[in-house]
């Protein structure tokens, strides 16, 4: 029987669903131009015209917070498509094949694993410029030898199984013993990670943004607005706010709905439970 969503699940469900859909029709959904200046509107509080006032600018907060939406949905799942691109290859060959490669590969995983993670992501940043783009490849970077063991842990144990020897035995190839016998049984650690890994995604976003070292100045992020608003803290403290509790319902709802996949799909935690 399959179980039902409970309320926290439903709510983190609810809340992606909004922001996925604010950032995928921002230019129809969001009230005004988020970079249009006004000055004469500065740090407006809410108001009928600007439900969550302006900025500093005279920026309406509402439409930069729904671009923000766009840009940290983005980043997470395109970063985290690099990394998958990258790391579910390597892990699967390495998991397959053993040996000096697995050896090698995984001391290299190894390597980036023991690096902290904002500190590879603004290396990489800086080297490649700033950039929606070059964001999510430096993010990505850092996800690859998570995918890249996570698979080559799965691979090593299914490629024991008989049914793989069976396909040994009738001569299929290793590409395809690889991708079409192995690969799918993998699949399910993949999601959960995967889901995991962009909640992580959005707040390195969040957190480039904010030393200044992600987008272009002036483009609509979480973080950027966080900074924006940090001088004026004391004095129009939802400047900071705002976008922060943005970044943490997100965030949160991503871990809500990872841990959720995880007790759905892990068939030892199923196991586990139908045992209690």
């Amino acid at each position: 029987m399959k179980r039902r969503l409970n309320i926290n699940e439903s709510v983190a469900l609810a809340f992606v669903v909004l922001f996925v859909v604010l950032g995928l029709f921002a230019p129809w959904i969001a009230p005004y131009d988020p970079d249009a200046v006004d000055l004469l509107y500065r740090n407006s509080p809410p108001s009928r015209a600007h439900w969550l006032g302006t900025d500093v600018l005279g920026r309406d907060m509402l439409s930069r917070l729904i671009y923000g939406a766009r840009v940290s949905l983005l980043v997470g799942f395109i970063s985290v498509l690099w990394s998958l691109l990258f790391g579910v290859p390597l892990g699967l060959l390495a998991g397959y094949r053993g040996g000096r490669f697995d050896l090698v590969s995984m001391r290299a995983m190894d390597i980036l694993l023991s690096m902290p993670r904002i500190v590879l992501a603004i290396f990489a940043v800086t080297v490649l410029g700033p950039g929606l783009i070059n964001m999510t490849i430096a993010i990505g970077i850092w996800n690859i030898p998570v995918f890249a063991r996570l698979v080559r842990g799965d691979a090593l144990a299914i490629r024991e199984k008989d049914f793989i020897t069976s396909a040994h035995a009738v001569g299929v190839s290793p590409l395809r013993v690889m991708f079409v016998h192995i690969l799918p049984n993998c699949l399910n650690s993949i999601v959960i990670t995967a889901t995991l890994l962009i909640s992580t995604a959005i707040l390195v976003e969040a957190g480039l943004s904010f030393l200044g070292l992600g987008l272009p100045p002036g483009t609509p992020s979480w973080g950027a607005m966080i900074n924006e608003g940090r001088n004026h803290i004391w004095t129009e403290p939802r400047l900071s706010i705002i976008p922060g509790i943005a970044i943490t319902l997100l965030v949160l709802s991503f871990n809500i709905l990872g841990d959720s996949l995880r007790d759905r799909l892990d068939p030892r935690k199923s196991s586990v439970r139908g045992k209690l």
